[in-house]
């Protein structure tokens, strides 16, 4: 019976806190009436929360008949939640209060050297901008850091991410945990983007869409029926894998995958190299291209036809409402123009391909959402599998530091 009065509190402090952040600034007889919840109950919460530092008064109603009430407002500085997007080339680091306002954010080139060396780079990076921004240690309370792979919950390792060195032998979510000293959840940097997308970019108000993240590699994120899809081992997605593009059972596809080995960077200077010998880097045969070289037309040509093959197969599985490009090389206008060419050519139905509206950002976003899901889950309600994002209305991007 203790259990049932405890958890039947914790459901009601959550729905509380969700009015919250969703209607605030707002009185207790509005949360009341939304909630469902008694005005005692809603005061007796209030009033706890109020006294632990979660919530503050902000004024008065005004414009209403008869007497005016206090209302209420999250706040946003009370703990903060640390973004982390790391790819094969850059690091990149943010800090968000409560509301998802960034307030710090940094970027690097990744340490090369990987493992732990990677990781005190980022917890050199966290505490830095922590301190740069007056932000006391004990307010950092759990970071979400997006790798370039698949998490494995039971070992802590990080699989399928052969750009990152050592991620695949070592316990990396025990290594993050003790050099921040607080909680750290990690997520496929790609899920993070489509999850970025989902709630502040292409893909509100959309249910069943799917992102794609071309670059160093490639990489999807599916979010069906509002729902983001992971698979038994948080590998669904791994689209770099798909048998098509190179041979699939040559043994480098097995460590990088047969489609990334045509269609991602290396792809790209590849094919550029055995029709010129020369090896150049992926932004120099795009300039080439546009100053009307035919070998790098035709790369970038070969590269957007892949990319259309790479859609249909995710499409003929996952049918998404819409397929949303990012990454350095999925974000370029000329990899969308000929995607939307080549995808009615080999798939029957129509499907909307779009540029990423976050860019870069997309991955720290989605980090963002799912650190305020979590955080609030534990600090205010009860963790449930399948317990909602508290996340505040979409809005201004949250990936953009206050002061700008």
């Amino acid at each position: 019976m203790v259990d049932a009065s405890r958890i039947s509190r914790q459901f009601s402090q959550r729905a509380v806190v969700e009015a919250v952040v969703q209607g605030g600034p707002i009185s207790r007889a509005s949360i009341a009436k939304q909630t469902g919840l008694s005005k005692q109950t809603v005061s007796e919460i209030m009033t706890g929360l109020e006294l632990e530092g979660w919530v503050r008064e902000t004024g008065r109603t005004s414009g209403h008949i008869g007497r005016t009430a206090v209302t209420y407002e999250l706040v946003t500085d009370a703990a903060y939640i640390v973004a982390v997007d790391l790819g094969g080339t850059k690091v990149r680091v943010a800090i968000t209060d409560l509301a998802g306002q960034v307030v710090s954010q940094d970027v690097e080139p990744t340490e090369p050297a990987g493992g732990d060396a990677l990781i005190r780079q980022i917890a050199r990076m966290t505490f830095g901008m922590a301190a740069k921004g007056h932000i006391p240690r004990g307010k950092l309370r759990l970071a979400v850091v997006g790798v370039p792979g698949a998490p494995d919950n039971r070992t802590g390792r990080v699989l399928l991410a052969p750009n990152i060195r050592d991620f695949d032998t070592m316990d990396v979510q025990s290594a993050f945990r003790q050099a921040l000293g607080f909680d750290v959840v990690l997520e496929n940097d790609v899920n993070l983007a489509a999850l970025g997308e989902s709630w502040q970019g292409q893909g509100q108000g959309i249910d069943n869409l799917a992102y794609v993240a071309l670059g160093t590699g490639i990489g999807s994120g599916l979010i069906i029926g509002g729902n983001l899809v992971r698979g038994v081992a948080n590998a669904a997605g791994e689209m770099g894998f798909l048998p098509i593009g190179a041979d699939p059972f040559d043994p480098e596809s097995l460590r990088v995958g047969a489609y990334e080995r045509a269609v991602a960077t290396h792809g790209i200077i590849a094919r550029y190299a055995a029709s010129t010998g020369e090896t150049i880097e992926v932004p120099a045969i795009f300039e080439r291209a546009a100053a009307g070289d035919s070998a790098a037309a035709s790369a970038i040509e070969e590269t957007g036809r892949q990319v259309a093959r790479g859609i249909a197969a995710i499409c003929a599985i996952a049918n998404p409402q819409i397929v949303i490009l990012g990454g350095s090389i999925g974000l370029r206008p000329e990899i969308l123009e000929r995607a939307r060419h080549f995808l009615p050519l080999c798939f029957p139905y129509p499907v909307d391909v779009v540029s990423s509206e976050l860019g870069a950002r997309a991955a720290l976003v989605g980090a963002t959402a799912v650190g305020l899901g979590q955080l609030h889950n534990t600090l205010f309600g009860v963790v449930t599998p399948n317990a909602g994002l508290s996340l505040p209305p979409a809005g201004a991007d949250p990936s953009q530091e206050a002061a700008e």
